[in-house]
């Protein structure tokens, strides 16, 4: 049975979710059902989740619980569960607090917050870039993106364009190969003056079957055959046009974008 992981926040969650997946990867000997339980920002709200692991106990299980916030009372009442608690925060803000000599802000969801608007209307803006250019719409500003993704359908591309907007605001566009675009000897006419920017993504002609056929099952589109013609003559542009590559096959769209990232960083 898979161990319970609950994640625990006064906010939103996604901190501590991170950090105990990135925590746990590390045991692939273990399974785990993930539970996000976030603002729990008061003793009544832990009080519920204290009752939750409590109830798994009598099951015989001992779950884990990952927690980010800062509030005594609350970590206090999390602390009488009958699970595994680990507290994400506190220890490391009290060596901060030595290392700087003051008092840190322990505001429910401080990480969240908009004090630093620039950067949150720049992700919002980026965001709003990538939908208006997502999948070869909007070709016209080609010439305002940080880096365009091109690949067959289904490689990846608007997952990872959408994350590079939203996580780190990097204007970025895909564009859809297509059967014209390989019968052509160069890069396809929208893209020729914006080399520069392109980044091919490709991936498996099998895992791609897979992908395709849960969408259009029995379809010409989904079929190996077609998976493979695309996937073998998208390979074949990428290197006559020189593009940096990134397989999407068992890469994470974290992974693909910290690829690409770091290149555009070059």
């Amino acid at each position: 049975m898979p161990r319970t992981v609950l994640i625990v926040s006064d906010h939103t969650g996604l901190t501590a979710e991170n950090i105990a997946r990135a925590l746990l990867t590390h045991f692939p000997g273990q399974s785990f059902r993930y539970l996000r339980r976030p603002f729990t920002a008061d003793v009544a709200a832990a009080e519920g989740v204290v009752r939750e692991v409590q109830a798994l106990g009598e099951h015989g299980e001992r779950p884990l619980i990952f927690t980010t916030t800062t509030r005594r009372d609350v970590l206090d009442t999390l602390a009488r569960a009958p699970a595994r608690v680990f507290d994400l925060l506190t220890e490391n803000l009290t060596l901060l607090q030595s290392e700087f000599q003051e008092t840190p802000r322990l505001d429910v969801g401080g990480h969240h917050d908009m004090q630093d608007s620039e950067a949150y209307l720049s992700r919002m803006e980026a965001l709003d870039f990538a939908l208006a250019t997502d999948d070869g719409i909007g070709e016209r500003q080609y010439g305002l993106s940080d880096v365009i993704l091109v690949g067959v359908s289904r490689a990846g591309k608007t997952p990872t364009s959408l994350f590079l907007a939203l996580q780190h605001g990097v204007r970025a566009s895909n564009y859809p190969l297509a059967e014209d675009d390989f019968e052509r000897d160069g890069l396809p006419l929208p893209l020729e003056k914006f080399r520069a920017k392109l980044h091919g993504l490709t991936i498996d002609p099998r895992r791609l079957h897979a992908i395709r056929t849960q969408r259009k099952p029995q379809s010409r589109y989904a079929s190996l055959e077609q998976c493979e013609y695309e996937v073998r003559r998208a390979e074949r542009l990428f290197a006559r046009a020189g593009l940096p590559v990134r397989d999407t096959t068992s890469a994470s769209v974290e992974e693909i974008a910290a690829g690409i990232l770091n290149t555009l960083k070059g």
